[in-house]
């Protein structure tokens, strides 16, 4: 390789968060050498002896993994870049620092490593007083200690500087009149590289007059460090999409081109490839045009094939190693690495736990038998020590839910879902196609949803076909979405599972809210007659704008965080409230399938089975008579179910329904409507006397007085509205109870309430705990009511 004239282009892996294990960096120089890249770059912010302790010598173990990384890349044909950051606490004017320096460079060059990188990026320009006192600016201060290096190390061919100033929206005033980069450009020795990220941290485009103007102020083309397809400074958002805003032709304005991408190295398949076939695009014809969405399509082609190998978690493919050369082959991942943190250029940055230079990876995944449920107690159940879990014979469960498949074991990818996959998490900047898609028919449906009010007679039926017409097609894409979330949790290739969980896991449960939403909006948004709130002013608390129209050109992709799922979640009326949208993924994938729907008419007898299943574990078998099954739902479901079914949620999975959420709007209203007509019709069904009479059936009739007790003015004024939550302990997701009452605040809040409160045993630690952490506070005890209880209650 000729180092001062090769184009380098490669790999930085210089992301904040858990660092690459070394068998992963090994796949990554697989990767590279069949798709034509040749440099890797060291320098992952969270490695300690990179960053924090960079005057650190490496032990010896470490040495020999260091020495291993930079034989195998180099026998790949592939240039290793080391870099230390050591900016954080320099003293540029000690010459003990500088000699650390150059005793930690000077053993990395000994391990075989014949290029280096000095990085400056993300530190504080004040200097120390010694440092002002031997240095007439920052720009010289550095300059002078990296020339010194670069002349330690026997001017090697490859040398990269990263100034602190290395993007155009960090340069001050401006990139041509900045005196910083003016000193770099003049100080700094000719044949030293600088790194420069584009007109923002996260450029959008490369364009050549932005090229042109940062080399003629540095004096010499720069090495583009690009963070296209970084995601370390948003834990929701991952980038699958291709290498783009880039023209080959923008190679001779630079020496190079490194792509520093996602934290999940599974994540990194198709933008890789990619940026391969851009610079063969521009290395082999010069005329030549590369198309994204082709290089896109080959990439596709062969993540397929990837995806759906049998590769464990931590463990390499036995077949890595037998591939070819050429850009065409097909290389297999080694394992997967953790969650990401923050980004390179942000102001705070919340750090994962940092790890040594070989990082482990996540444990495999545990083995579970097709159909098992899981038995995790759920934080919203009733359970009691001892019970078994599970519903007695009788419960009704056991049948799959009507139109709804298994999603259980190991299966294949199909095409369509990697390409709804890339869709829906593509680039900082654009929305795939099944993302844009998504957004348009839910702002869609959302803006037009007085076309199917509660009494809404003037809607031409064309609009009204129209409107369910694309709620048809936007449930389908939900529909399509959980299906893809199964499919990667029952996929074999459990490499790729671990990293890409997390993601696919945050999106299924924003489009079970959303589906749950849309389908409440047919026929159940007041209208304009009602006195509560009316479908012209129930959306006032959404956003009005996208993420797209709030980053614009100009802003960096950080400003409007969780990229689909955040931007589905701010178009739901709850949507300000993080705390209902954000939760850790289960320490165990699950794959199987929920639904969450508005409550019909026929799920009556079902949910009456299951709280009365509830009741008899909380009171250890024992229960109303035989003659009475129906006392327990009449008390819990009953008055809701039938004087506002429209408040009424419920939670099915594969094996049929397993919780409900109830809801009313109007507290007030409501009681006043069950004195009137709830309580009478239960004391018909309930007679005192006679033989079919039981103790438990009066006693439960009488807390069924009691639950129409008056709730003080100063806790209705505030919190108007109120909510009753049941689901089956043994559910393997508890982040779908979250959900579930995510669906019925969406609705009460639409509906145009401000608040909602619902009572809780205090010995129900659990359910406490749940709550408290949606945003519920204690607001009233039960002191005021005829027996005790907490109250907890959120504002809307």
């Amino acid at each position: 390789m000729e180092g001062e004239t090769q184009f380098l282009c490669g790999v930085v892996e210089g992301f904040y968060g858990r660092p690459w294990s070394m068998d992963q960096r090994k796949v990554l120089f697989q990767w590279m050498q069949c798709w034509g890249l040749n440099t890797y770059l060291y320098g992952p912010k969270d490695d300690l002896k990179h960053r924090l302790l960079w005057r650190e010598v490496y032990s010896p173990e470490e040495e020999a993994q260091l020495r291993t990384l930079i034989a195998e890349a180099q026998s790949r044909g592939l240039r290793f870049v080391y870099a230390l950051s050591p900016g954080q606490d320099i003293v540029f004017s000690s010459s003990c620092d500088l000699t650390l320096l150059k005793r930690k460079l000077r053993q990395v060059s000994d391990l075989g490593c014949q290029a280096f990188a000095i990085l400056f990026d993300d530190i504080d320009h004040s200097m120390c007083q010694a440092d002002s006192e031997a240095f007439s600016s920052f720009a010289h201060a550095q300059v002078t200690v990296t020339n010194e290096i670069y002349r330690f190390l026997g001017e090697p061919p490859v040398f990269l500087f990263c100034p602190t100033e290395y993007c155009g929206s960090l340069c001050s005033p401006s990139v041509s009149k900045s005196p910083y980069l003016q000193t770099v450009g003049e100080d700094l020795l000719p044949n030293i590289t600088v790194i420069w990220t584009g007109s923002k941290v996260i450029s959008r485009k490369l364009s050549v007059e932005c090229l042109a103007e940062v080399g003629s102020v540095l004096q010499r083309p720069p090495l583009i460090w690009d963070n296209l397809h970084a995601n370390d400074y948003d834990s929701r958002r991952l980038f699958l999409g291709p290498f783009k805003g880039r023209e080959p032709q923008l190679r001779s304005h630079l020496r190079g081109l490194l792509l520093n991408p996602n934290c999940e190295f599974e994540a990194n398949y198709i933008p890789l490839h990619t940026l391969g076939s851009w610079y063969r695009t521009g290395e082999e014809d010069d005329e030549c045009e590369y198309c994204p969405d082709k290089a896109l399509s080959a990439a596709l082609h062969d993540w397929m094939d990837e995806l759906n190998q049998p590769l464990q978690a931590g463990r390499q493919s036995t077949r890595g190693d037998q591939r070819s050369s050429a850009p065409s082959s097909r290389c297999k991942p080694a394992d997967a690495a953790d969650s990401p943190s923050a980004l390179r250029g942000t102001c705070a940055v919340a750090k994962l736990p940092v790890f040594p230079l070989n990082s482990s990876s996540p444990p495999p995944s545990p083995t579970k038998v097709k159909g098992e449920r899981s038995h995790q107690p759920n934080q919203l159940s009733h359970q009691t020590p001892g019970t078994r879990p599970g519903l007695p014979s009788g419960g009704g469960r056991g049948q799959k839910a009507p139109g709804r498949g298994s999603c259980s074991g190991k299966g294949l990818l199909s095409e369509s879902q990697v390409r709804l996959l890339v869709g829906l998490h593509f680039l900082p900047h654009e929305h795939g196609p099944a993302a844009q898609k998504l957004l348009q028919d839910l702002t869609w449906l959302k803006s037009n949803c007085h076309l199917v009010g509660t009494s809404n007679k003037k809607s031409p039926p064309q609009k009204v076909d129209e409107w369910r017409g694309r709620s048809s097609r936007f449930l389908s894409l939900c529909e399509d979405i959980a299906q893809l979330h199964c499919s990667v949790v029952g996929g074999a290739n459990r490499a790729v599972l671990y990293d890409l969980y997390p993601y696919v896991w945050d999106l299924r449960n924003m489009a079970l809210v959303a589906k749950a939403f849309i389908c409440w909006l047919d026929g159940r948004v007041l209208s304009d007659s009602s006195t509560l709130a009316s479908w012209r002013n129930c959306f006032h608390w959404c956003g009005k704008t996208t993420g797209a129209d709030l980053l614009g050109v100009d802003s960096e992709p950080w400003v409007f965080k969780g990229g689909v799922s955040g931007e589905v979640q701010m178009i739901l009326p709850v949507g300000n409230s993080s705390e209902l949208f954000t939760h850790p993924p289960p320490l165990f994938p699950t794959s199987r399938l929920y639904n969450i729907r508005p409550y019909h008419s026929k799920d009556k007898a079902e949910l009456y089975r299951m709280v009365r299943q509830l009741h008899l574990r909380t009171q250890g078998g024992q229960g109303s008579s035989a003659a009475h099954p129906d006392v327990v739902g009449d008390r819990c479901l009953g008055p809701c179910l039938a004087l506002c079914p429209e408040y009424s949620f419920v939670l099915e999975d594969e094996l049929g329904v397993c919780g409900c959420v109830l809801g009313v709007l109007d507290v007030r209203t409501f009681a006043k409507r069950c004195q009137a007509s709830w309580m009478p019709a239960m004391r018909d069904k309930y007679p005192p006397r006679g033989g079919n009479a039981h103790p438990n059936t009066q006693d439960l009739l009488q807390l069924m007085e009691e639950d129409q007790g008056e709730y003080p003015d100063s806790l209705l004024y505030h919190f108007p509205s109120q909510l009753r939550l049941d689901a089956l302990p043994e559910l393997v997701d508890i982040s779908v109870s979250r959900i579930l009452l995510t669906a019925l605040l969406t609705a009460l809040k639409a509906n145009g309430s401000q608040g909602v409160f619902c009572e809780v045993q205090p010995t129900d630690r659990q359910r406490l705990e749940f709550l408290t952490k949606l945003g519920f506070l204690e607001i009233l005890r039960g002191e005021a009511r005829s027996r005790e209880g907490v109250v907890l209650g959120r504002l809307l």
